[in-house]
């Protein structure tokens, strides 16, 4: 049964999806934040499909921590509902993601148009400074920058080392990095058929304050996400912390 379910929900998904980028067209030639609007509604019909189809749905947390000024997110990322779901959360969220996705036809279009801070992460010291570049041009526009400091989709439990370029973000913006710690990958996996019924839990964690050094920073945000990560995912499990 579960089988059917995440087929049906693949098609609708994959359906909807491509509606919503063929109706959007009109919108290449207006500002950029108007895609924002599609960007909301095609995260809404998302979630209605998984509800509805999967029955799963999620549960947002902390966002007492959320600062009231310009403030940068280093999420974890375990899922493509990562993806989908900031655009609900934040009042005019951008994404570091890596260049590939902007060649993708229709959906890439969308990302440059949007201001996407697209990353060659072959491009070495070049495309990080591009990226800088682009990333403070973005955040002087009032957006809030998204970064998931693994660079790609992680397996549940698993710890990857992260990525220089949150670090150089955070030196070179000077703004508060709230973490996000989360547990989707459990219901809706990298590359998986199959999605899970349940609840998603994010969490926004307690912001870290700019001016640490490299490795302060990196060693405070990786045991932040990390453990309340892990906690997350045992809380979905029923397992206890020890």
């Amino acid at each position: 049964m579960l089988a059917v379910r995440s087929l049906a929900f693949n098609v609708a998904f994959f359906t909807w999806s491509i509606l919503m980028q063929l109706l959007a067209l009109p919108l290449l030639l207006g500002p950029p934040r108007m895609m924002l609007s599609v960007g909301r509604l095609w995260t809404r019909g998302t979630s209605w499909l998984l509800r509805r189809l999967i029955g799963l749905d999620y549960e947002i947390r902390g966002r007492e921590n959320l600062p009231d000024g310009p403030f940068l997110v280093a999420a974890k990322h375990q899922s493509a509902w990562d993806t989908l779901i900031f655009s609900r959360l934040l009042a005019n969220p951008t994404y570091v993601l890596k260049r590939e996705l902007t060649w993708v036809p229709l959906f890439g279009w969308y990302l440059k148009h949007y201001g996407m801070v697209a990353v060659d992460r072959k491009g070495g010291a070049k495309a990080l400074r591009r990226m800088l570049h682009d990333a403070e041009e973005q955040v002087g526009q009032g957006r809030t920058l998204i970064i998931f400091p693994e660079g790609t989709r992680t397996p549940p439990g698993e710890d990857r080392p992260y990525h220089p370029g949150v670090a150089a973000l955070y030196r070179e913006l000077a703004l508060p990095v709230v973490p996000v710690a989360l547990n989707s990958g459990l219901f809706w996996g990298r590359r998986a058929f199959r999605k899970h019924p349940g609840r998603i839990v994010l969490e926004f964690l307690p912001p870290i304050p700019p001016g640490l050094s490299r490795r302060d920073f990196m060693r405070r945000l990786h045991d932040n996400l990390e453990s309340a990560s892990t906690r997350l995912l045992a809380e979905a499990k029923g397992v206890e912390e020890p």
